[in-house]
């Protein structure tokens, strides 16, 4: 599962997604659990950007003396059965999850390492979510949203990620040509019809250690997209 990717600019979701941002937000370089970041969402046959927190149940929102869960990837096998999902997965609140790249696990050389996961000639690209809204104390909506995974055991690229012995997951990237499709999609039977693996030709991948210096991304990024 992913819990690690760089969300879109404002400038690449207006002129790569036609999807002007809704007021003023922002959002860091790299998102993890909790953090905001942007997600495309379908209203009356347009796309528009709100930002959500990224945790379809955010941790502000957890019961006090409830035990902090993950809820940043959702699997496509129990999207319709588990509580946190379900309502809203039967509601049709599809989103897109706009980025440049994604982080998973490689333990091909025994150890775990980053990797970075990207689209071949460096595009920005969009992975399926789910969001749901939430009424704040001061009578302000919010948004939180989750990452629908389905199971990568036989995408020749997505499963040499995670530990040995576990089950290899993989986010869904929607094809630029389905995202009005899915954002539009309010039957639940057809919207798992849009859940499938993108063609490993058009991904790229590339060790990525958190800690490595500028230069050394910078020469990872020419030898990934160069």
């Amino acid at each position: 599962m992913c819990v690690n990717y760089l969300p879109a600019s404002r400038e690449e979701l207006e002129n790569d997604f036609n999807a002007p941002v809704q007021g003023e937000f922002d959002w860091k370089a790299e998102t993890w659990q909790d953090y905001p970041a942007p997600i495309i969402i379908g209203q009356e046959g347009r796309r528009k950007a709100v930002v959500g927190l990224y945790s379809m149940i955010p941790k502000a929102h957890i019961p006090p003396g409830v035990k902090r869960f993950s809820t940043m990837n959702a699997r496509a096998e129990s999207i319709d059965t588990l509580r946190s999902y379900a309502k809203h997965w039967r509601e049709g609140r599809l989103c897109l999850v706009p980025m440049t790249r994604f982080f998973e696990p490689n333990y091909e050389s025994g150890s775990p390492v980053r990797w970075k996961i990207a689209m071949a000639d460096a595009s920005p690209f969009a992975v399926a979510g789910l969001y749901r809204t939430w009424e704040e104390p001061d009578g302000t909506e919010s948004f939180s949203f989750t990452q629908i995974t389905i199971n990568a055991e036989d995408h020749p690229l997505m499963r040499r990620f995670h530990k040995p012995g576990a089950e290899k997951r993989s986010l869904v990237i929607v094809p630029a040509g389905d995202y009005d499709h899915w954002l539009e999609c309010r039957d639940s039977e057809r919207a798992r019809t849009y859940l499938r693996h993108y063609p490993v030709e058009l991904m790229a991948a590339m060790p990525a250690p958190k800690d490595a210096s500028k230069k050394s991304e910078n020469a990872v990024n020419q030898s990934l997209f160069g």
